[in-house]
């Protein structure tokens, strides 16, 4: 086995060329504060760069996958700059888990809410437990999403649907997300990680060659532009961190 270490998530790689990154705050049911989500952008990079690693799989520790932004260390920006370097760190994680080579395969447990819920979108294979749940407060609390998900969650649900979940904010249950394609498989709880293994091990035994220019080539010909999707992202919602009343709106939720 060869694993990396970092503060908030764990990265292990089994004899079968699967590695699993697990983000590891479960007693903040592993919402995303700055640390978090370094470790998660260098902990895809380092996957990705890793010769030994052929696939992934992304899951939480704990009781949830990720209950996103984490309200209690959120701190007002106090210039743009430092909201832009909040957001493009956020973008950045994106960035290596949807453009990185490797395929990666979601063991969604418990709430992917917000930022979590855009991680959970962001893997190639994502497989939802029985029990968990999603949904997208941004708007809500007037913010934007970021992740790339303005490309691709219309290609999976399309405009009806997304505009739906990005601006009413709606919860929904695994079953649900099946139905309308965000989920590519439901599994009970106790087999989830299990399934999310065996899927990541299929790939792990396929051709690398094929796999990485599969993925590559679908997200650049099946998908609006993503890296126009995460620039117009980050405008949006570096807008909404400058803006006091999200701040409010945040310590409330």
């Amino acid at each position: 086995m060869s694993d990396f270490s970092y503060e908030t998530v764990l990265s292990t790689l089994g004899e079968n060329g699967v590695r699993t990154i697990a983000l590891n705050r479960p007693g903040s049911l592993n919402a995303m504060n700055r640390q978090l989500i370094d470790d998660v952008a260098r902990a895809f990079d380092d996957a990705n760069a890793d010769p030994a690693t052929r696939a992934i799989v992304f899951t939480g520790t704990g009781k949830a996958f990720c209950a996103g932004d984490d309200r209690h260390e959120h701190v007002h920006p106090e210039t743009e700059e430092q909201a832009r370097a909040a957001v493009n760190a956020i973008q950045r994680a994106t960035q290596a888990i949807t453009l990185g080579a490797k395929p990666v395969v979601g063991a969604i447990n418990g709430w992917a809410v917000g930022g979590g819920f855009e991680w959970a979108i962001n893997c190639d294979f994502p497989i939802w437990g029985e029990s968990a749940k999603g949904f997208f407060p941004e708007v809500s609390l007037n913010l934007f999403v970021t992740g790339a998900v303005t490309s691709l969650l219309p290609a999976l649900v399309g405009m009806n649907r997304a505009r739906e979940m990005l601006m009413l904010g709606d919860r929904y249950d695994a079953a649900a997300l099946k139905e309308m394609g965000v989920a590519w498989r439901v599994a009970p709880d106790d087999e989830l990680m299990g399934q999310a293994v065996e899927v990541a091990g299929r790939l792990a035994a396929l051709p690398p060659l094929s796999v990485r220019a599969m993925k590559r080539v679908l997200n650049a010909a099946g998908l609006t532009d993503l890296n126009r999707a995460l620039a117009l992202e980050t405008e949006a919602t570096v807008a909404g961190f400058m803006d006091p009343e999200t701040t409010r709106l945040l310590k409330d939720f």
